[in-house]
């Protein structure tokens, strides 16, 4: 498991708990516990009881929900210094979403008690939980509207776009490399797309010069995505 340092510069660039000074930090450090998770394993499903949420480490959790048909739509991923669960636990209903490790995580588990003693000696906690919800419904409107609205190079370039935006995030390169750090099958869940569908547009990115495979990496070109994207 990381060491104290670690797990505090993780909350220092996390989106809820970056406002926090270090005393209110280091109290939040006593409070958290750690849990790990095999690939594949169900965290929580839809329905359960939520009494914490849980601070990424490493590895990557699947957020995602089935259909009447059975069909699943992926709607997030979380990665290292990704916060999830958080809904359930904050207004003490059912998980709205299944929870699975799509490879080994690690990762730290804050009940809600333990968010309230935090928030008492840190009340500009509160602040930063009602703006972390705000992102939450505004990224879930954008998502909404790109699969019912756009074509999946469309919701591809976006998704790539976004990569980009976490690694250059003053649009100061003309080409970034990013890393999806899943499966096409995966990516096909979060952009509620077939996995054929997707590697049809990877395909044409690739031929049009405006994606290229380095290594393990997408080297992307970010003028081209953000015009598919549709975001200039």
């Amino acid at each position: 498991m990381s060491t104290t340092d670690e797990i505090g510069t993780i909350l220092a660039t996390s989106q809820i708990f970056s406002e926090l000074d270090d005393d209110a930090r280091q109290a939040l450090i006593a409070e958290l516990r750690p849990v790990s998770f095999n690939s594949g394993q169900t965290i929580f499903s839809r329905g359960d009881e939520g009494r914490e949420l849980y601070l990424v480490l490493s590895g990557t959790v699947r957020l995602s929900v089935l259909t009447a048909e059975g069909r699943e739509l992926s709607f997030a991923h979380a990665a290292g210094g990704d916060i999830f669960g958080e809904i359930a636990m904050l207004d003490g209903s059912p998980r709205t979403a299944d929870a699975t490790a799509v490879k080994k995580t690690k990762a730290m588990s804050l009940s809600r008690a333990a968010l309230d003693r935090v928030v008492d000696t840190s009340p500009a906690l509160a602040h930063s939980i009602i703006s972390f919800l705000c992102r939450r419904l505004r990224e879930a409107d954008m998502q909404l509207e790109g699969v019912a609205l756009h074509r999946i190079e469309v919701r591809l370039a976006r998704y790539l776009s976004s990569l980009a935006q976490q690694i250059d995030p003053d649009h100061e390169q003309d080409y970034v490399d990013v890393e999806l750090g899943m499966s096409q099958g995966e990516l096909a869940l979060l952009l509620g797309a077939s996995r054929p569908k997707v590697n049809g547009a990877l395909t044409m990115f690739e031929d049009q010069g405006i994606i290229e495979r380095v290594g393990g990496k997408l080297r992307c070109d970010l003028e081209e995505l953000r015009a598919i994207a549709e975001l200039e």
